[in-house]
């Protein structure tokens, strides 16, 4: 299992919290490699990239590796920000979709990434994972 806490070098995530909802803030680096998993609890990937925004400073996905074997085969998605879920609990992300819908999920390979900026390409997105887009003020 690859959780946030293994990969902090810098100790920030060692100060206990009593209200249970910290982090708050995290460091991107330690989200790289986090594990995902869905309601089920089936394990269905982990994070490889966090692409944010540059004109507004906000994280709009995060790119995840499903069904791959070193390497091997992978398949990336680009899922919104928005749909995943912090399991501070098991310290990885839920996405609220089952293994057999990611499977048909848009997803590219490692060699052709998607104009992730192209407006119909972010609704398609946002559609197929049932959730909102930034508005261009929020």
């Amino acid at each position: 299992m690859m959780s946030y806490e293994n990969r902090d070098t810098y100790g920030m995530y060692k100060t206990s919290h009593e209200n249970g909802l910290e982090p708050r803030l995290m460091g991107a680096d330690t989200l790289v490699g986090s594990d995902v998993y869905n309601k089920q609890h089936e394990d269905i990937g982990d994070i490889k990239e966090i692409m944010l925004d540059m004109s507004n400073g906000k994280v709009c996905y995060a790119v995840l590796s499903f069904g791959s074997f070193l390497g091997m085969g992978e398949k990336l998605f680009a899922v919104p920000w928005r749909a995943l879920t912090l399991d501070r609990k098991n310290k990885r992300f839920i996405l609220d979709v089952e293994k057999d819908r990611l499977k048909n999920a848009p997803g590219f390979d490692k060699s052709h990434w998607p104009n992730m900026a192209d407006q119909s390409w972010s609704n398609d997105i946002h559609t197929y994972y049932g959730v909102k887009p930034f508005g261009r003020y929020e």
